[in-house]
């Protein structure tokens, strides 16, 4: 069975009659038996994603399916399948079932979307390259000795090697748009609050955002619709109606598209990267996109305001794992105190407990004031330049990565060096403001490279065209 990389191709297909679904499944299932290596599912629903393909293939033929009937899709270790394992790839959470569904969960289901397995994801979303996982590292499929990228490295690598149509992932800093630039697939970031995060383990509840990792953007725009909009569980979340984005899929209009002069410049920025960005900048003027380099002069600011912000809220949402309530829980403590010490000490990886500790300094007395206050400010002034930015351009051009997908070992050691690699993509994040990743071709080596576009608060539809257009 040939690689499928949109849903309209495989209902076109069972339409015809030429395709059933239980059919399409086994062809997953065989997908993920021959890629097991590259680590990608912590686990394959094997029995409910078969009785799920037997009720949508009998909707298929009666006619009554819903929009996604077809779509075989993964869902990243950190979001609730009801009486499905959930354990956001640690060790905290190893043997949780969950007991209720996500928001995005439901919608899927909703829509008859099959739910085949969950990712492989860094430890409660926290890392950039999959390697912190309990369960092991995400390998990519174009180099197996090189990283997925992260969080959500497994999501990545499922759309790329083809063990899924597509998978959702969740964006904190770029943990969508990351490792789709690492694997040659679109991964998509929505405005902070167009989808719900119930039923999404936390880890920075003000950036926290469930996005999408497709091989199509009539996929992404499709999934968009679907999980978007208001939900009753989730205040947070913006009740502003959500756009048919698939019926509004247009060959983009004439777009004003700032290019970040500073990102292009940097000194960390691959050769090779800068190289195809240049030349897809040349694709769009072309296409007849207007081309305006612009400075942005608050680029060193970025990762300092976001890793001080995510650790802060990161020490308060995991507070709630003290192996009391649930999760992992030490059996020899001899009282309360040693019991959460143990429990914690043992059940959280190396880089969660960096991060807890991190942001409980931060949040401590006498350097609240110094730290979390002024990262709030920076990042005020980081979201005000970019929505004077976009009062004037529909759409901001930057790159999603420093450099391509790099060896498996060769950063993790070094924290800082770790958290540069984010140095374009929290961007999108500190400001709220919607973002895409797409692929960008192919440096010499055969790795994967890609470009970031951003719009406006709910302007995902300009992205979609926009990208839509420049991958034509």
């Amino acid at each position: 069975m040939k690689k499928y990389t949109a849903l309209a191709e495989i209902q076109s297909l069972i339409a015809q009659q030429a395709l059933r679904l239980t059919d399409l499944l086994e062809y997953y299932f065989q997908q993920i038996e021959d890629h097991k290596h590259l680590n990608a599912f912590n686990e394959v629903f094997f029995l409910s994603a078969k009785k799920q393909a037997e009720i949508i293939q009998k909707k298929i033929d009666e006619g009554t399916a819903g929009k996604l009937a077809g779509m075989v899709i993964g869902i990243k270790d950190n979001i609730c399948y009801q009486d499905h394992l959930v354990t956001a790839s640690s060790r905290m959470l190893e043997h949780f079932v969950a007991p209720y569904n996500a928001t995005v969960v439901e919608r899927l289901l909703a829509e008859d979307a099959i739910i085949i397995g969950r990712l492989n994801c860094d430890e409660f979303a926290m890392g950039g390259s999959n390697e912190t996982s309990y369960f092991g590292p995400v390998r990519n499929a174009a180099d197996p000795e090189r990283v997925a990228g992260g969080s959500s490295g497994g999501s990545a690598v499922a759309v790329q090697a083809d063990m899924c149509l597509a998978a959702l992932g969740t964006d904190t800093g770029g943990s969508v748009r990351q490792p789709a630039a690492f694997c040659g697939c679109i991964g998509l970031k929505p405005t902070y609050g167009r989808i719900s995060r119930y039923g999404v383990i936390a880890y920075a509840s003000s950036f926290d955002q469930v996005g999408t990792i497709t091989s199509s953007v009539d996929d992404a725009a499709l999934l968009l619709e679907v999980l978007a909009g208001a939900d009753e569980h989730d205040s947070t979340v913006s009740e502003q109606p959500v756009p048919a984005y698939s019926q509004t899929l247009v060959p983009a209009n004439k777009q004003k598209i700032a290019v970040l002069q500073e990102t292009l410049e940097s000194e960390a920025l691959d050769p090779e990267i800068r190289e195809a960005i240049v030349k897809g900048i040349e694709k769009l003027k072309a296409d007849g996109h207007e081309i305006e380099y612009v400075s942005f002069d608050l680029l060193d600011y970025l990762v300092p305001a976001y890793y001080v912000l995510t650790a802060a809220e990161a020490s308060s949402n995991l507070s709630r794992y003290d192996g009391v309530h649930y999760g992992y829980r030490n059996k020899d403590a001899k009282e309360l105190n040693e019991l959460y010490k143990h429990s914690r000490a043992e059940g959280f990886g190396p880089e969660v407990k960096r991060r807890i500790m991190l942001g409980t300094f931060i949040l401590s007395a006498g350097y609240y004031d110094a730290y979390y206050q002024k990262a709030q400010k920076v990042r005020r002034l980081i979201r005000d330049k970019i929505e004077s930015l976009l009062a004037n351009y529909d759409a901001i051009l930057l790159p999603v990565t420093p450099t391509p997908a790099f060896q498996i070992g060769e950063n993790i050691k070094d924290p800082l060096v770790m958290y540069m690699e984010d140095i374009f993509t929290v961007l999108a994040s500190l400001s709220g403001v919607p973002a895409i990743s797409l692929p960008l071709g192919n440096n010499k080596a055969g790795l994967p490279l890609g470009i970031q576009l951003m719009a406006g608060h709910f302007h995902e539809n300009t992205l979609l065209n926009l990208s839509n257009s420049f991958l034509k």
